[in-house]
């Protein structure tokens, strides 16, 4: 029907969802050629050699498009090309062969090491350029070489050991060597096996940390990165790093899927490059890992063990930092408040992340609840958010009258917390539910939890007291002492309470 661009649309769609589907990649390369969008062919060609390097028919289909791209539009691009190789070939005695010829002779002497074909597709850009044309050797190499210079693409180079004097040392770390595909190479000359090319480690560089990739990912705009690397870069803007071009819908969608052909090229020729990589990684992870050095803190509000806490985080520094958490596994980072001069307050609270929900723009809300007490022994700083050394903190246990003692305050207390929370207005009761949740219930052993009774925390988040208050309650380690407290303020608000109550009514009696 000549639909082109309705082809190409849904083939694109097939594309993206099977992306190993040759026929896909197949159907969307005529689309682009009856739109004149030669480029685009030869990409969706070279897709389909690389997910199968012994299909003949796709090869000479790239071969011609090759020779559009290569050569001007206005030209006759096949008596160009047959007359330019023939006169070469002529003076080298081989004026019997055309082009097409050549080209096949290509493909059907190498029919035998189909392996090594998928060997050199998997190089680089030019060696994909030279697989391709099937130029395989040294007089195909040559030809090629004196027409390339004339061609709009001239900038896709191979380098060959023998055209430089200093030709690189493929036993130099880094480099990797190559068998060479001639079908003319002798495996007894040693000599000959020592030629070919070289994979450089630089050439599977992350353009971020500038180290081998790791994970790595390709962007829509057709970059590849490490995938940590682009999600940091992502925190700050949804911009590629390298060209600029808007990654909005990558970062809605989240679909970071890792680049399985440069990941297994890695894998193939650079493997202890990629072992060392690895254990570069997991050291680091390691170190992110430890619960007690460098744990990363939240300087935002109080939070209290046993207690809900939402957080929405949109800091690109905050975002890191969660993602870190999840990634390690421990899911934990410690809350601490902000303190003018030290920095972080003396003491926190380690909360434990349940639920992540991300939005398009890469915030997310995070719910967490509080685990446990920590007191800051000191702390610094790691890629923008703060970290400390900490030390977890524990109620001091009782036994006897003590004990008897404390029991007795701690029913008496929780009575009088249940009796305040009941005298509350409804309006004011549902704020609060809807925040904390329901207040827990009372534990029949006051010390089976190492930070205490979890309704005693519950309440000391709800009540009105002043952050200073909330924080020296926090690091006392005295259930007793605690209570005690909670009691006090309990008193003090019912009173405040009281007294309004009184004068409110006072006012109507007068009115």
């Amino acid at each position: 029907m000549k639909s082109y661009e309705q082809a190409l649309q849904d083939a694109s769609a097939v594309c993206q969802n099977e992306p190993l589907l040759i026929k896909g990649h197949q159907v969307k390369a005529q689309a682009l050629s009856g739109l004149g969008r030669s480029k685009e062919v030869l990409k969706e060609f070279l897709y389909c050699l690389a997910l199968n390097p012994e299909c003949n028919s796709m090869k000479k289909e790239a071969q011609k498009v090759m020779c559009e791209v290569l050569f001007s539009a206005t030209e006759n691009v096949h008596e160009n090309l047959t007359s330019s190789i023939q006169s070469r070939l002529k003076a080298q005695g081989h004026s019997h062969m055309n082009a097409q010829a050549l080209l096949e002779e290509g493909d059907a002497g190498s029919s035998e090491n189909s392996s090594e074909k998928s060997d050199m597709l998997g190089n680089t850009n030019s060696s994909v350029l030279y697989f391709i044309l099937g130029l395989h050797f040294e007089e195909d190499k040559k030809v090629l070489e004196s027409i390339l210079p004339t061609a709009p693409s001239a900038g896709l180079k191979r380098q060959f050991p023998d055209d430089v004097e200093d030709a690189p040392d493929l036993n130099a770390p880094g480099k990797i060597p190559k068998k060479d595909l001639s079908p003319q190479r002798s495996p007894n000359s040693e000599t000959e096996e020592n030629q070919g090319l070289s994979l450089d480690v630089t050439d599977f560089e992350c353009a971020l940390c500038m180290r081998l990739l790791f994970e790595p990912v390709t962007t829509p705009c057709g970059h590849t990165f490490c995938l940590k690397c682009l999600e940091r870069c992502l925190d700050h803007a949804p911009h590629c790093p390298l060209c600029k071009d808007k990654l909005s819908e990558l970062l809605a969608s989240r679909n970071f899927n890792i680049t399985v052909l440069a990941e297994e090229l890695i894998f193939r020729y650079l493997p202890d490059e990629l072992s060392d990589r690895k254990r570069i990684y997991d050291e680091e992870m390691s170190e992110l890992s430890n619960l007690t050095r460098d744990v990363p803190i939240f300087v935002c509000a109080m939070a209290f063990p046993t207690v809900p806490c939402p957080l929405h985080v949109f800091e690109p520094r905050y975002r890191l930092m969660i993602r870190r958490c999840m990634e390690t596994g421990t899911k934990r980072f410690g809350m601490c408040l902000s303190a003018e001069h030290a920095g972080l307050s003396e003491y926190g609270c380690m909360l434990e992340i349940k639920d992540v929900r991300t939005f398009p723009d890469g915030s997310s809300v995070v719910d967490a609840i509080g685990i446990s007490r920590f007191r800051v022994l000191s702390h610094r700083h790691r890629d923008g958010y703060n970290t400390a050394d900490i030390e977890y903190l524990e109620d001091e246990k009782v036994e006897g009258p003590e004990y008897e003692e404390l029991a007795a305050l701690h029913d008496s207390v929780h009575q009088q917390s249940v009796s305040w929370f009941a005298s509350l207005q409804d309006r004011m009761k549902e704020q609060i539910l809807s925040h904390f949740g329901v207040m827990p219930e009372r534990e029949p052993e006051p010390q089976s939890n190492p930070s205490g009774p979890a309704w005693s925390w519950w309440i000391l988040a709800v009540l009105p007291l002043e952050r200073k208050a909330q924080l020296a309650i926090l690091g006392m380690t005295s259930l007793k002492e605690r209570l005690l407290a909670i009691r006090r303020i309990l008193v003090i608000i019912t009173r405040k309470m009281n007294s309004r109550q009184e004068l409110a009514n006072a006012r109507e009696r007068n009115n």
